[in-house]
C-alpha cells in the first residue's frame, strides 16, 4: 500500500538520520521516482502555485475528510466500515462474503483505529482526543473471527502505533491527551501477543490468517490449514514488530519479524537476486515464481529500507540495494515495470501492470493507451502517496497540480451523500458500496501535507517515518531499548556504484540538473507511450546480434501473409501452420531458434499471442452500462452497474443516452399487457425479473409508450458486488422491433431505486454506457428550492408506507432458464482465417508454476462467468448497531453537501 521512503532528508531525528547511510538509499529512490514518474496523467500547466491557492486545496482536502469521517461516525461505527451508498455500517457476517477482502475485518472498529494518527496530522485534536476515549472503551480484540495477519497488522496494530505515537507527542506539548497512560500501547501489545501463534511454523514465516481468539492450533480456530503466503505479507511487520517491541521492552516481536524477513532473503534467486510473489510458509519453496514490484511483494521492498531507517542495521539497507539492482535490470522496461520470472528474468511473466505498482517511486501512472484488466478502483491511495513524495523530493510544482486534479475527480466520481464510495467500474462510472479504511487513514494524510506548509502543522512529520499504511513511527525509536545486537546477516552482497544505473531514464548524471525545462522535457515524450522505452543505448540482446535497435516482432503487429514477419517467426523457432479448417496453427520449437536470444523473443512472443487471443474471446460481451439517479437530492451522485441487453437501442451509439422519470408497470412482471399505461408513457418502466423472456417484457413496456426498461432481479440480496456482470438475452427470435434500452439491476442495486421512490414521489434516472456529469445547474435551483421548503420538510413524518408493488411467485425451472443468457452463445466459433492456435511444444517452455500464461490451446467460450447467487441469513444478528439511516434523515447531511459543494466553487472562483 505503500512506496517511498516516509521521512524527508531522514526525518528530525538528529545527525544520525541524515548522515551518508540515509542519503544513499534517499538517492537511489529519488532515482526511482523521477525514472518513470513522467507517464502520470496529464495535469494542467504546472506554473508555481499560489500560497492562497495551497491554502484553499487544504481546506477542501478537510472538508472531504470530515465529509468522509463524520459519515462514518454516524452511520457505521462501531463497524469496520462505511458502506457509504446503503449509509450503514459493514459488519463481518451480516453482508455477502467478498471473500479475502473480508479478513481485514474483525469486529475492533476497523476505521476509527485506521484513522486516529490522520486526525492530529489534519490538526483535528479535540477529535483526536474523542477518538481515542472511544477507541479504550469500545473496541475489543477478543473476537472469535479470523482475520489477516498482514491487514491486522498494517491498519490495527499500525493504528494503534501511530496513535499512541501522535498521543505521547501532545501529552509533551502539555495542551491535549494529559490523562493518557498509554492505553492504547498496551492494547497494541494485546494484540502483538494474538498474532504470535501465527509464526508457529518451521520457517519461522507466519500463517497467512489467525483468530484473533483461539490463534491457530485450536479446535475451534477454524484456520492453520493454509500453507502458502505471499513475500509482502511475510516481508511488512518488521516496523510495527520492532516499534511495539522498542515501545514496550519486549523483544519477541521483533524477533520473530525479523526471522521471517531473514527467511525471505535466504530464499531469493540467488542469481537474479528476486523474489517470487508466494512462498510455502512450511518448506520455504516458491509457490509463484514470478517476480515484480506490485501486489503481493509491494511492501517487502518497502520494508527493507525504512527498516534501516528506523532500525538502523545496515543488512537491511545492503539487502534493499540488492534487490533493487535486480528491479532496475530486470523488471524495469521503461516507461513501464513489468514481472518477470524469477529463473529466467529476461522472460515476462505478463505484459500489464496492478494499480499496487504506483506506490513503487516513479510508477503511478495508467495513460488512456493501456488496456484495461481490472475496471475497479476501490480509492487506493498508492497514486496520491508517490504524488506526495515525488513533489517531495523534487519541489516540481507540477506535482501540485496532480494534486488538484485528484481531489477534483474524487469529488467528481466518488462522492456520494454518506461518504465516498468506490468505483465498481471507471468505464462506467458505477459505484461500489464500499468505503476501506485506508482511504481516511492514508487518502487524506497525503492530500493534506502534498499542500501544508511547514507553519500549517502542529508538530514536525520529519520526525516520524511512514508505514505503508501511512501510519506515524517516531525515528527515536532507532536508539530505545535495543534488545537485538545488529549484526550484518547479508551475504554475497556487491557494494553497488552508480553506473549500475546508467541504463536507466534519466540516468544519475542527469538526476538534478539545474534545467527548469527538464522535468517537463522528459514528461512530453512519454505522455502517450506504451511500447516505446526511453532514449537509451542498444539493449544487451541488440548488441550480441549486432543487429541494432530494432525491436522484436510483437504479437499484434503480426501478419500471417507478411513474408518479413514469416522470417522473423522463422528465426525465433516458431512454425506456421494451415489447419484443413482455415485456422492457422503456431508451434514453437525452441531448439530450432536461431539463438537463444532469439528463442526467448519466440516464447515471449507466443505468450503475447496467447493473452492476444483470450483477450479478443473476452471482448466479445458486451460492457457493463450505468443507471444514474439524477434528480434531487441525487443530482447524479448515485451511479448503480447495470447488466446490458443484446436487444433494443445500443447505448453506446448514443452517447446521450435515455433519460426520464421512473415508474412502476402493472403487472410488476411486465408478462403481459399493461394496465396501467397512463403511468409509464413517456418514462422508463420499472419490473421484475422472471415468468417471461426479458424481450416479451420489452415488447409490452414499449406498447405502453414507455422510453426505456429497468428489469430488477428478483433474487434476495443479489448484487453487482458479488456476482458477474449479466446479460438479458433475446427470445430466440428478430427483436429489431424492440428500439427502447433496456438495462437489468442486481436485487440490491435496484432496491436503492425503490427506497427513493418510497420516499420521493419522481425520480429520475439516466441509462447511459457510461456516467454523465452532475447536473449542476439543476443542483443549484433546486438547492434554492429545498432552503425555501426546509420548514415544511422538517415537520414532515420520516416513516411513509410504501405498497407492494407485486407478488413474486416462485418461477418454474424452464422459465427461469429463458432469462439466462448462456455464455457460450455470446462467443462465436472462430473457424475463420484469421483465427489462430497456438501450441508450445519444447521443453524450453516453463513449467505451469513457472509462467502465468494461459493454456497454450486457445478456445471460444473458456472462463467464461458464471451467475452467482449469494444467500444471507435472515434471522443473523450480531451485537453491534447495524444502523440503517433513513432517506429523510440524510437529506439534511446532501444539503449540507451541496452548500459545502457552493463553497468550493465561490472558492475557485
Amino acid at each position: 500500500m505503500s512506496g517511498a521512503a516516509g521521512c524527508q532528508g531522514g526525518g528530525g531525528g538528529g545527525d544520525d538520520y541524515r548522515g551518508p547511510r540515509w542519503r544513499k538509499p534517499w538517492k537511489l529512490l529519488a532515482l526511482g521516482l523521477l525514472s518513470a514518474s513522467s507517464v502520470l496523467a496529464a495535469a494542467p500547466g504546472a506554473g508555481a502555485m499560489s500560497k492562497e491557492e495551497k491554502r484553499q486545496l487544504g481546506n477542501q482536502v478537510l472538508e472531504m475528510f470530515d465529509h468522509a469521517y463524520s459519515n462514518y461516525m454516524e452511520h457505521a461505527y462501531p463497524a469496520d466500515e462505511l458502506m457509504p451508498l446503503t449509509c450503514r455500517g459493514r459488519v463481518r457476517g451480516q453482508e455477502p462474503s467478498r471473500g479475502d477482502v473480508d479478513d481485514a475485518l474483525g469486529k475492533f472498529s476497523l476505521t476509527l483505529i485506521d484513522t486516529l494518527d490522520t486526525l492530529v496530522v489534519l490538526n483535528k485534536t479535540k477529535e483526536f482526543e474523542e477518538a481515542v476515549k472511544k477507541v479504550i472503551k469500545d473496541v475489543n480484540l477478543d473476537n472469535d473471527i479470523v482475520v489477516s495477519v498482514f491487514e491486522t497488522n498494517i491498519r490495527v496494530l499500525g493504528g494503534l502505533l501511530g496513535g499512541h505515537s501522535v498521543a505521547i507527542m501532545l501529552k509533551e506539548k502539555g495542551e491535549y491527551m494529559q490523562w493518557y497512560n498509554s492505553e492504547l500501547l498496551h492494547m497494541a501489545k494485546e494484540l502483538g501477543y494474538k498474532l504470535l501463534p501465527a509464526f508457529n511454523t518451521t520457517s519461522g514465516l507466519p500463517y497467512p490468517r489467525v483468530n484473533l481468539k483461539f490463534g491457530i492450533r485450536h479446535p475451534e480456530a477454524r484456520t492453520g490449514t493454509e500453507t502458502d503466503t505471499c513475500t509482502a505479507c511475510a516481508g511488512t511487520l518488521i516496523l510495527e514488530f520492532a516499534a511495539l517491541s522498542r515501545f514496550t521492552g519486549t523483544s519477541i516481536f521483533e524477533e520473530y519479524a525479523r526471522k521471517a524477513l531473514d527467511f525471505i532473503w535466504e530464499k531469493r534467486q540467488r542469481s537474479s537476486n528476486l523474489v517470487g510473489v508466494t512462498i510455502n510458509i512450511h518448506t520455504g519453496d516458491w509457490v509463484r515464481k514470478d517476480s515484480g514490484v506490485g501486489a503481493g511483494i509491494d511492501s517487502y521492498y518497502e520494508y527493507l529500507l525504512k527498516a534501516y531507517v528506523l532500525l538502523g542495521d545496515d543488512s537491511f539497507l545492503e539487502r534493499f540495494n540488492t534487490h533493487y539492482n535486480a528491479i532496475m535490470r530486470y523488471i524495469s522496461q521503461p516507461p513501464l515495470l513489468l514481472d518477470v520470472h524469477i529463473h529466467k528474468p529476461m522472460l515476462n511473466a505478463r505484459t500489464w501492470m496492478d494499480s499496487l505498482l504506483a506506490f513503487f517511486p516513479g510508477l503511478q501512472a495508467f495513460t488512456t493507451d493501456f488496456r484495461v484488466h481490472w475496471a475497479q478502483h476501490p480509492l487506493r491511495p498508492e497514486f496520491a502517496e508517490s504524488t506526495y513524495f515525488l513533489y517531495k523530493a523534487t519541489g516540481d510544482p507540477y506535482y501540485l497540480e496532480v494534486g488538484k486534479t485528484l481531489i477534483e475527480n474524487l469529488n467528481k466520481y466518488a462522492r456520494v451523500p454518506c461518504g465516498f464510495a468506490a468505483m465498481k467500474d471507471v468505464r462506467t462510472g458505477s459505484h461500489e458500496d464500499r468505503m476501506d479504511s485506508f482511504f481516511l487513514a492514508e487518502m487524506f494524510k497525503y492530500l493534506y501535507l502534498l499542500f501544508a506548509d511547514k507553519e500549517d502543522m502542529i508538530f514536525d512529520i520529519e520526525d516520524y517515518i511512514f508505514t505503508t499504511e501511512a501510519h506515524l513511527l517516531p525515528l527515536w525509536l532507532s536508539t530505545t531499548n535495543q534488545t537485538i545486537a545488529k549484526k550484518n546477516t547479508t551475504t554475497e552482497y556487491t557494494e553497488l556504484d552508480d553506473s549500475n544505473f546508467d541504463w536507466t531514464c534519466p540516468n544519475t548524471q542527469i538526476l538534478f540538473p539545474n534545467d527548469p525545462m527538464f522535468a517537463q522535457s522528459i514528461r512530453e515524450p512519454l505522455k502517450n507511450v506504451v511500447d516505446k522505452s526511453c532514449p537509451r543505448g542498444i539493449s544487451r540482446a541488440e548488441e550480441s546480434l549486432g543487429s541494432g535497435p530494432k525491436p522484436p516482432l510483437r504479437a499484434r503487429d503480426f501478419m500471417a501473409s507478411n513474408p518479413e514477419h514469416l522470417e522473423i517467426l522463422k528465426k525465433m523457432g516458431v512454425s506456421l501452420i494451415h489447419l484443413k479448417d482455415g485456422r492457422v496453427q503456431l508451434v514453437q520449437h525452441a531448439v530450432q531458434a536461431a539463438s537463444s536470444l532469439d528463442a526467448e523473443d519466440g516464447l515471449r512472443f507466443m505468450q503475447e499471442m496467447i493473452e492476444l487471443s483470450s483477450q479478443q474471446q473476452k471482448e466479445q460481451q458486451l460492457p457493463p452500462r450505468a443507471v444514474q439517479i439524477v434528480s434531487h437530492p441525487f443530482f447524479g451522485r448515485v451511479v448503480l452497474t447495470a447488466g446490458p441487453a443484446q436487444f433494443g437501442m445500443d447505448l453506446s451509439k448514443h452517447k446521450a443516452g435515455t433519460r426520464g422519470f421512473v415508474a412502476t408497470i402493472k403487472p410488476y412482471n411486465g408478462c403481459s399487457e399493461i394496465t396501467n399505461p397512463e403511468a409509464v408513457k413517456e418514462k422508463i418502466a420499472l419490473m421484475q425479473r422472471g415468468h417471461c423472456m426479458f424481450a416479451e417484457k420489452a415488447r409490452n413496456i414499449q406498447k405502453a409508450g414507455a422510453i426505456g426498461g429497468i428489469v430488477i432481479d428478483d433474487n434476495e440480496g443479489s448484487s453487482s458486488d458479488t456476482a458477474p456482470l449479466f446479460q438479458m438475452a433475446g427470445d430466440g427470435k428478430n427483436t429489431d422491433d424492440i428500439t427502447i434500452p433496456m438495462l437489468f439491476l442486481f436485487n440490491k442495486e435496484g432496491n436503492i431505486i425503490l427506497d427513493a421512490i418510497r420516499e420521493y414521489e419522481a425520480v429520475e434516472v439516466l441509462l447511459s454506457d457510461k456516467a454523465k456529469d452532475r447536473d449542476l445547474e439543476m443542483e443549484n435551483m433546486d438547492q434554492k428550492l429545498s432552503e425555501n421548503d426546509s420548514h415544511k420538510q422538517n415537520s414532515e413524518e420520516a416513516a411513509s408506507a410504501f405498497q407492494d408493488v407485486g407478488e413474486v411467485s416462485e418461477e418454474p425451472e424452464e422459465e427461469e432458464r429463458s432469462d439466462v443468457i448462456d455464455p457460450d452463445s455470446l462467443a462465436p466459433a472462430n473457424a475463420g482465417s484469421d483465427s489462430i492456435s497456438i501450441s508450445n511444444q519444447d521443453s524450453y517452455v516453463p513449467e505451469p508454476d513457472e509462467a502465468s500464461a494461459p493454456e497454450p490451446t486457445c478456445t471460444q467460450g473458456d472462463n467464461q462467468p458464471q451467475e452467482q447467487k449469494t444467500e444471507t441469513e435472515s434471522n443473523s444478528k450480531v451485537n453491534w448497531d447495524n444502523k440503517v439511516q433513513p432517506m429523510e434523515s440524510i437529506l439534511a447531511d446532501w444539503n449540507e453537501d451541496i452548500e459545502a459543494f457552493e463553497m468550493m466553487e465561490k472558492d475557485e472562483l
